[in-house]
């Protein structure tokens, strides 16, 4: 087949740091080109992917500038590539941005969408009024907020050989990213005092959270017993998830997935979180970490996780591998191609 994949034109697919959507789209171009795909990548010129890159816009734009410069460049960007990839002759358009689905009522291609954002109730009225089009959640929390007819669920999977398992871990635990109120750092660091001990934090600080940062995460980091690393590139993703004792995720909304989690069990690494969301999808309490109900039963599993390393990698094998997401999706394009579709008439 031959698939276009349309990702946000602001971070380089695979992203230098942050960025779950852009490593999501880099991870599923390299397993469609492994096997035989022809893939066409729309994303910006830094991008380094499998298959064909196409950029309208060659410099990443990053971080997040006034709302109305993003909507304006997506939409720039969203219209030429799928201008480009319906000239080219695709069997399939994946879009991964909510601006560009408007964008369907000029396509005749199949076209889909994965959500990756939580719900929003402006963005599930606007999949509404196109009903034609395929949805992809990743997750069942994610699915049971939406009601869309077209919906499937397929999770994030990772190529395992990106992550390095280590079974001897240092003595501290780790926070891994956004530092915003949604994501809780200053939870992860609540806890690991309680727990007495050493907590080291990783992730972007954005300029919309600088506030947060700078009144209730920055006056904790003393430099020993809270840590901030900075943002952490791959390399630097392994040995802080690798070491840890556990990654904690005190998350405080309905996550949709979560891909640190994988991430950091991929790395022979517990998770310790809170059921919100994904969270009981991802994490199997007491296999691949613990689903902890509240501040003080996470720090009593810091202490002591009571995981095998082992049993964390294995938990990544078994339900979040590379194959297995590939494989959920070429049978998605394989059933939009073989159908047919006119461009999406809405009528208010």
């Amino acid at each position: 087949m031959r698939i276009a994949l349309v990702a946000p034109p602001f971070i380089p697919v695979p992203p230098v740091a942050y960025g779950g959507t852009e490593l999501f789209i880099a991870q599923l171009a390299d397993g469609l080109v492994a096997r035989g795909h022809d893939v066409l990548v729309y994303a910006n010129g830094a991008s380094r992917v499998s298959g064909e890159l196409r950029w309208c816009y060659e410099e990443p734009d990053w971080p997040p500038r006034p709302e109305a410069h993003s909507a304006l460049k997506s939409i720039d960007h969203g219209s030429w590539s799928l201008r480009n990839a319906l000239d080219d002759h695709v069997d399939v358009i994946h879009l991964n941005d909510a601006i560009h689905i408007p964008l369907a009522r000029f396509v005749p291609v199949p076209m889909l969408h994965t959500l990756h954002h939580p719900h929003e109730d402006e963005l599930t009225s606007l999949y509404r009024r196109f009903p034609d089009l395929s949805y992809v959640a990743i997750s069942h929390a994610q699915r049971a907020a939406e009601l869309l007819p077209q919906m499937t669920v397929i999770h994030h999977g990772i190529e395992l050989s990106d992550y390095r398992y280590r079974d001897t871990k240092d003595d501290y635990v780790c926070f891994l990213g956004r530092m915003a109120p949604v994501k809780a750092p200053h939870l992860a660091i609540a806890a690991a005092r309680q727990a007495g001990v050493r907590i080291k934090l990783a992730g972007e600080i954005q300029p919309v959270f600088q506030s947060y940062w700078d009144e209730e995460v920055a006056p904790l980091v003393d430099g020993t017993d809270v840590e901030y690393v900075g943002e952490a590139d791959p390399e630097a993703k392994n040995d802080l998830l690798g070491n840890a004792r556990a990654l904690l995720f005190p998350i405080q909304w309905e996550e949709p997935f979560g891909l640190v989690m994988v991430e950091a069990m991929a790395c022979g690494t517990p998770v310790l979180a809170f059921p919100t969301g994904s969270v009981p999808e991802v994490v199997e309490d007491g296999v691949s970490g613990r689903i902890c109900e509240d501040l003080d039963e996470m720090a009593e599993w810091i202490r002591n996780p009571g995981v095998d390393p082992l049993d964390c990698r294995h938990h990544v094998e078994r339900h979040f591998s590379l194959d297995a997401m590939v494989d959920a999706y070429e049978a998605l394009y394989r059933s939009l191609a073989g159908g047919s579709r006119v461009p999406h008439r809405h009528s208010a």
